[in-house]
């Protein structure tokens, strides 16, 4: 012990101004915010660094998980949680077949998405569940709109758990219409909290609307927890207690990939649930929050579409690690089909490897103490709570749907996400940046793959949100690039490199990927000794597309101008960077196509398109 003493005492502690200072002695007189404080979407700052003193004021690190506000999970001891895949229904029998087989293969949770428009009667139902064991599997229905006859056939059999996901006022927002009316949906509220069904949850809160819709995750957060208080408004106003409602209420969550962002926000959820039931007068261990969650279709691509299995398996992570009670993985494929049996199983192993090799299951809230997540967590959870209360003055969800105002947030969100996503500042690999130069579909995806989930009623009484992926507005460029070279020779996008050869190389890439992104078939060229033999070699050739690859002091001297000058009429000619000066002097020659950093790509690329004929 005395050893260890003398070995700290040779380590002084430096304190943050003593590291402010050596930091900003590092930084050459260039700003520290800019340099190092990322600011966030969700409108608060990160540092680059936290350390013990950041954790001073926050309230709940000396709290044990199963403890009131509930940031370290519900759950006393360990970090179990429920693996659930989710199996869309076209036929019952079939269905049941593939339930089975999940529950064989480690699966302990079945959700089971109904069709919209069918009632199901009891021999439907019947089959459906077919030997599964109802006290060792939770069982989950959505997606239907006849949710009495379904709650009343379910009722009837003993110990069933899990959920049936009634959930009118998101549903109002997505399409504007209740299922009858406000009075009578509400009044079914009421039947679902009354029934008999310990373990079952009947109440949903669908919070992935929000995400797939494009909101921020405060947005996410503080939209997901008004739906939750509206319900405890509504349905204590037909007579219920708060301590009946909510044990009866599940949040149906989208988790994306920013990964320790997503990790404090089901921590942050947690903390603020519970203490909005605690102020509606709900007792403390009713002011646990359900929370199924499934990865955000948001982020995922149809395109190099193996790299959906990275991108879940970084949600399932975060969601594991968060607290959740349960996990939907989803299918790599399921953007664009629905899942096959390989990808169900892959999806299943997932959430195995987990569980069962790396021991997510073992250590509750292994973040707890991370000075870090704990901010991040606190972070969150102020500015959710600040944007909950401005709902709340607007009269809470519903008004606040009423005035448009949450759809407002969300548009401004989501054209913020598809204008990122445009200029590649957010990055989806395998789409908007490094894209798989020789993948090409070798399919027809339907309609509904490449265009935003619109559920609008003709009916609908407000504004409503639809959902959408961000790669979308990329893989209808992609596809119709794919259409065109079924019957034509595919646009040839060719790099004419010459002169430095770090510079040219780096903008060759630059460029390769660039085209890429459209489906063009891009080649590079190791570099010509002089432009005349790139002339040659590209007259030769004939590509639709000419990038002229070099660097910028190369550009200038009237190379990349005899380039242009030489070629214009045989090519679409393009410069990769916009060199100061010689830019001018080539836009004043004519050339209109500059692709560097600050392009937007997607603008760009359909422009391209258009010249080409690929597309009107």
């Amino acid at each position: 012990m005395e050893e260890k003493k003398r070995l700290f005492e040779e380590f002084p502690p430096v304190s943050t101004q003593e590291w402010e200072a050596v930091i900003e002695k590092d930084l050459k007189g260039a700003d520290y915010n800019k340099k190092l404080v990322w600011r966030t979407a969700e409108g608060f700052n990160v540092r680059p660094y936290y350390r013990a003193e950041n954790l001073a004021d926050i309230p709940w690190t000396g709290m044990a998980p199963d403890q009131f506000p509930y940031v370290r999970g519900n759950k006393p001891e360990g970090n179990n949680w429920l693996i659930r895949q989710d199996i869309t229904v076209k036929d019952v029998h079939e269905a049941n077949k593939i339930a089975l087989n999940a529950i064989s293969r480690g699966a302990n949770s079945i959700g089971f998405k109904l069709e919209y428009d069918k009632p199901y009667d009891t021999i439907a139902i019947s089959t459906l569940l077919n030997g599964i064991d109802q006290k060792a599997v939770e069982i989950n229905f959505y997606n239907n709109k006849y949710h009495l006859p379904i709650l009343e056939m379910l009722s009837k059999i003993p110990d069933i758990k899990g959920s049936l996901n009634y959930d009118p006022l998101t549903r109002y927002l997505r399409r504007g219409v209740w299922y009858i009316n406000e009075g009578a949906d509400m009044e079914l509220g009421y039947i679902m909290v009354k029934a008999d069904m310990p373990g079952f949850d009947t109440i949903g809160v669908n919070g992935h609307v929000f995400t797939n819709a494009g909101a921020t995750i405060v947005q996410e957060m503080a939209f997901s927890l008004a739906v939750g208080a509206e319900y405890l408004d509504k349905l204590t106003e037909k007579g219920l207690t708060i301590d009946e409602i909510a044990p009866k209420m599940r949040f149906n969550l989208a988790v994306g990939q920013n990964y320790f962002m997503e990790l404090a926000k089901l921590r942050a959820y947690r903390l603020l649930w519970a203490n909005i039931v605690k102020a509606y007068g709900g007792k403390e261990e009713n002011a646990k929050m359900h929370i199924h969650a499934t990865n955000a279709e948001l982020g995922m691509s149809l395109y190099d579409a193996y790299v959906n299995m990275l991108r879940t398996t970084t949600g399932t992570m975060s969601a594991v690690l968060g607290g959740v009670d349960s996990f939907t993985v989803m299918p790599f494929d399921a953007p664009f089909e629905i899942p096959t049996d390989f990808a169900d199983r892959i999806a299943r192993n997932q959430q195995l490897v987990l569980k069962e090799e790396a021991h997510f299951d073992k250590v509750a809230d292994p973040a707890a103490g991370s000075y870090y997540i704990e901010n991040l967590t606190e972070s969150l959870a102020v500015a959710a709570w600040d944007l909950f209360n401005k709902i709340q003055d607007e009269g809470g969800y519903l008004e606040a749907v009423r005035k448009g105002m949450i759809q407002g947030l969300i548009k401004e969100s989501a054209a913020k996400k598809f204008s990122n996503v445009a200029t590649r500042r957010e990055t989806i690999l395998g789409t908007n940046q490094f894209p798989n130069f020789t993948e090409s579909l070798k399919f027809t995806p339907e309609a509904w793959v490449m265009e935003a989930d619109d559920r609008r009623d003709e009916k609908a009484e407000v504004e409503t949100i639809v959902t959408f992926r961000a790669a979308q507005q990329f893989e209808k460029l992609r596809f119709a690039t794919d259409v065109y070279a079924q019957d034509h020779k595919r646009p040839v996008a060719w790099m004419f490199t010459y002169g430095n050869l770090a510079m040219r190389k780096a903008r060759a890439n630059f460029a390769s990927n660039f085209f890429a992104c459209a489906g063009f078939q891009v080649v590079d060229n190791p570099g010509f000794k002089t432009l005349d033999e790139g002339i040659a070699a590209a007259r030769e050739v004939k590509p639709e597309i000419l990038v002229i690859c070099s660097s910028d002091e190369e550009y200038g001297e009237g190379n990349a101008l005899k380039i242009y000058e030489e070629l214009k009429n045989e090519t679409i000619v393009v410069l990769a960077g916009n060199p100061e000066g010689t830019a001018d002097i080539l836009k004043e020659a004519g050339l209109k196509y500059f692709i560097h950093v600050k392009s937007n790509v997607l603008d760009t690329l359909t422009e391209f398109q258009k010249q080409l004929g690929i597309t009107k």
